[in-house]
């Protein structure tokens, strides 16, 4: 009996010891794969604590470290810790990217490494890369990855915007003007300058050219000069409203696209109580431009773009719209109706992408028949932002890059009524004590009869 209980013993021993050993092992193991191997889930709301995949394509384009320094106190009276948020705000982006280096200098600890740098607020950010800098004020993704596209761009994108026939004014704040779409544009690393015939005899070829709604006719020589332009393999926009060409007729001849007359008319715009006479774009070509754009974008008063087959260019209709509308080609007053004699069914062609090779040089031209499309009152509309992001990307040869728009935050805050304020406070308050009251008197009472 003895001798059972000493054996018994010592297997119950060497199951323990080997229990604790294989313990260890695995706690060992468990904690090396924490180490090499992290995973994470976001189930914050709209997925607010992680990355778009516009920002992580983005991070991809570096192929070194990017170095980011930050000019901050250890406490800030407005924002407390502030060295604690932009680290953690970084660090998402480290994940991606593990060699983003993140440095902090205190600004009255180092002021004159903080004046060198021209830091004038604190929580300053300044991101290098490749003897190149961008400055931050704000910490958000939309700013942050906007600094690093800017920083991924090889040279700074211009654009020559024709100008001296009224047309649209880039850095203009009226709202056929397209201010707020420049201030984009320069967000991401492009640079518009605007340039007239009688200041400067050639259209410089560092660039994009825009044609932005002249309102007056070009002189033949100006429109000849375009064309020269174009055979020389320059890329182009072209934005063009309703009604006559001013002396650019030859410009769409040779680019081989014929502009109808008339305003493309889409019931659905009126469905969702917009004027029908803004054409709502649903239906996208297979191009870089609109590859897994699924926005809907809007086309105030726009006409008929319609590329004819020819062996000199490659066309892409970009956008369609009104699928169930029609061109008006009569007067815009009282109540609008399609004539089948007449009147153009939908859906209607209003964005086209044209590209060619010109002297082994690939050359691109966007032409988009709705000046309005950019402008400043309709820029916030659906998707046009993105879109017209997209065209300037790839007439720049840089559809790689993606604008990157804020993510909208769920608003979680939960609205109550005055009557529901007051049926939550009464049933809280009022009934559900007099039903625990009721309970305990009736068990009470059923107990004294038992």
């Amino acid at each position: 009996m003895t001798t059972f209980n000493k054996k018994s013993g010592l297997r119950s021993r060497w199951q323990n010891d080997l229990f604790i050993a294989l313990f260890l092992v695995l706690t060992g193991v468990l904690g090396y794969l924490a180490l090499e191997f992290r995973t994470q889930w976001d189930l914050s709301q709209n997925n607010r604590n992680s990355l778009s995949q516009a920002s992580i394509d983005i991070l991809q384009k570096f192929d070194g470290p990017v170095q980011i320094t930050v000019y901050a106190t250890q406490q800030d009276l407005q924002l407390g810790d502030i060295r604690g948020i932009i680290s953690n705000f970084v660090s998402v982006y480290q994940r991606i990217k593990p060699d983003l280096i993140l440095n902090f200098i205190d600004p009255v600890e180092q002021p004159q490494q903080a004046q060198s740098a021209g830091v004038r607020l604190n929580g300053e950010i300044v991101i290098s890369f490749k003897e190149r800098k961008e400055r931050l004020a704000t910490i958000n993704e939309q700013a942050f990855s906007n600094a690093l596209v800017r920083l991924a761009r090889t040279g700074k994108k211009q654009l020559q915007v024709l100008s001296g026939h009224g047309e649209r004014k880039m850095d203009g704040i009226a709202q056929r003007d397209m201010g707020n779409f420049n201030k984009k544009l320069l967000e991401t690393g492009f640079e518009s300058k605007s340039f007239s015939f009688a200041d400067q005899p050639e259209i410089p070829d560092t660039g994009i050219l825009v044609i932005a709604s002249p309102q007056t006719e070009l002189l033949e020589g100006e429109v000849k000069k375009i064309l020269d332009y174009l055979a020389k393999g320059g890329n182009l926009l072209w934005l063009v409203d309703t009604g006559p060409l001013y002396g650019l007729l030859p410009l769409a001849e040779k680019l081989g696209i014929v502009l109808t007359p008339g305003v493309v008319v889409d019931p659905q715009a009126d469905r969702l109580r917009v004027p029908s006479t803004f054409a709502l774009g649903t239906l996208y070509g297979s191009h870089a431009v609109t590859e897994n754009f699924d926005f809907i974008t809007v086309f105030p008063f726009a006409r008929q773009l319609i590329p004819e087959e020819n062996t000199d260019w490659r066309s892409v209709t970009l956008a369609e719209a009104a699928p169930q509308g029609w061109v008006e080609t009569g007067p815009l007053e009282g109540e609008i109706s399609f004539d089948e004699e007449n009147d153009v069914a939908g859906p209607v062609g209003i964005a086209v992408a044209l590209n060619r090779v010109v002297e082994d040089r690939e050359q691109r031209v966007v032409v988009v028949g709705s000046g309005h499309f950019l402008a400043n009152s309709y820029l916030g509309n659906g998707g046009n932002l993105d879109l017209g992001m997209n065209m300037i990307n790839w007439l720049a040869g840089d559809e790689s890059f993606i604008s990157i728009q804020p993510r909208v935050t769920i608003d979680s805050r939960l609205e109550l009524s005055e009557l529901q304020l007051t049926l939550i406070a009464t049933g809280f308050l009022i009934a559900l004590p007099l039903i625990f009251l009721a309970s305990g008197l009736f068990i009470s009472w059923y107990r004294k009869r038992r």
